[in-house]
């Protein structure tokens, strides 16, 4: 099958309107863990995984969109509406959300299984919302600066107003909530050769050409590091999946780097600037953060 012609994402100027506030504020856990673009792929991957776990939420995915046939394509629309909804004006972000429920709508059918399943089921969307959290936050804490507890409960807690958005229900509020949701749905999860299919796909570094494939290796096995033992055990994900020292060395590098590197043009910068702070806002010290936000006009 030819793969099809993906329709570029549309611009999208974070700088405008000016002073629109987003649902999440800049001294917020979560503008400092999205700004990271390596533990963002890591935790996406991870979140992905977790997600194909259940048939259910795989079946939708893979029956009623182009991931099958763009799996690089339909991931930068999943985090093109993600990142809005951390850094763009809360009109937009609605706007965004809107179309993505509207589209999930339209989502039902059966898994080969036999199992009826819809993605307005709230359970599903609870899921869903959880893994994004528990990748992103883990990815970030494990290779781009330890989180106290204080700070990945706040990370969880600040989710819910756009959580809700989406139709989230049960919103997460600490790991602990997330392990116990995984205990409860953990009975329907399953392998299948589509979860592997998915990280040839990230390993073969068709998402950045422009990266070192050994980078895109080591992504992939970096969010598989991350799963919760027990998933990793029923997505039977074996030990050619390991993370080995020297890739653990070089995310570790790559994701510092990034953490360090000021992009005036990225999304989070933009914000800033919208928000009247300076676009390296969330590259200072916390101090300074705290007397910026403090003496705004």
């Amino acid at each position: 099958m030819n793969a099809p012609i993906r329709k570029p994402l549309p611009p999208f100027d974070y700088t405008q309107p000016a002073g629109a506030p987003a649902f999440l504020a800049p001294d917020s856990v979560a503008w400092r863990v999205y700004k990271n673009q390596i533990a963002l792929g890591i935790g996406g991957v991870a979140a992905v995984l977790l997600e194909f776990a259940d048939p259910r939420i795989r079946s939708g995915v893979w029956d009623h969109s182009i991931y099958k046939v763009d799996p690089i394509g339909r991931s930068q629309r999943t985090g093109y509406a993600a990142m809005i909804g951390v850094y763009g004006p809360q009109a937009a972000a609605r706007r965004v959300i809107e179309g993505v429920n509207r589209m999930h709508a339209k989502v039902e059918g059966e898994t080969p299984g036999g199992i009826a399943y819809s993605a307005k089921d709230p359970e599903l969307l609870d899921w869903v919302s959880a893994t994004a959290a528990y990748g992103f936050l883990t990815a970030y804490d494990r290779f781009v600066a330890p989180l106290s507890i204080a700070d990945q409960e706040r990370f969880y807690s600040e989710g819910t107003p756009v959580a809700e958005l989406y139709g989230v229900q049960n919103k997460v509020s600490s790991r602990a909530d997330f392990f116990a949701m995984m205990e409860k749905l953990a009975p329907r999860f399953e392998p299948h050769p589509i979860n592997k299919e998915f990280l040839d796909i990230i390993q073969s570094g068709k998402a950045a050409p422009n990266i070192p494939r050994f980078l895109h290796r080591a992504l992939a096995r970096a969010a598989v590091s991350i799963l919760p033992p027990l998933v990793r055990d029923k997505l039977e994900l074996g030990r050619e999946y390991d993370l080995t020292l020297a890739d653990r060395i070089a995310l570790k590098l790559v994701a510092r780097a990034a953490e360090r590197k000021h992009d005036p043009e990225s999304p989070p910068a933009q914000a800033c600037v919208r928000l009247g702070l300076p676009s390296n806002f969330l590259y200072l010290r916390p101090a300074e953060q705290q007397r910026l936000l403090r003496n705004r006009p």
